[in-house]
């Protein structure tokens, strides 16, 4: 099993940056990557971003270039993913949500809200 615990939202003006952070626990070892998904009230979850167990990076042509994801060297029981959202427009608020793709399954976090607004 995998818990996974998403933190960092909040409510930031257009042009402002934010921090997430997606937390993975447990059997970390079966997980090959950890994903960035958001959801806009009324809309479909979509990805953001992705970054692979050997630190290959991917981002949704949306958020190219203000958005970084990355990771900090996991130990065997946990592993933290950052997602630096930079220039943030309102069209970026939603409900974040951390995936870790596993072997076998994957795992959701709960998420964490995110509101650009002036």
């Amino acid at each position: 099993q995998v818990q996974i615990a998403e933190s960092g939202g909040g409510l930031v003006q257009p042009g402002g940056s934010l921090r997430l952070s997606c937390a993975a626990s447990g059997s970390i070892f079966s997980i090959n990557a950890i994903h960035w998904y958001r959801q806009a009230p009324g809309k479909q979850r979509e990805f953001v971003a992705q970054i692979s167990r050997g630190g290959y990076t991917n981002y949704a042509d949306s958020v190219k270039g203000r958005f970084t994801i990355s990771r900090d060297n996991a130990n065997n029981a946990k592993s933290t993913v950052t997602l630096q959202m930079s220039s943030l427009k309102p069209e970026d608020t939603g409900a974040y949500y951390c995936y870790a793709q596993g072997y076998a399954q994957g795992y959701w976090g709960q998420g964490t809200q995110v509101t650009v607004s002036s």
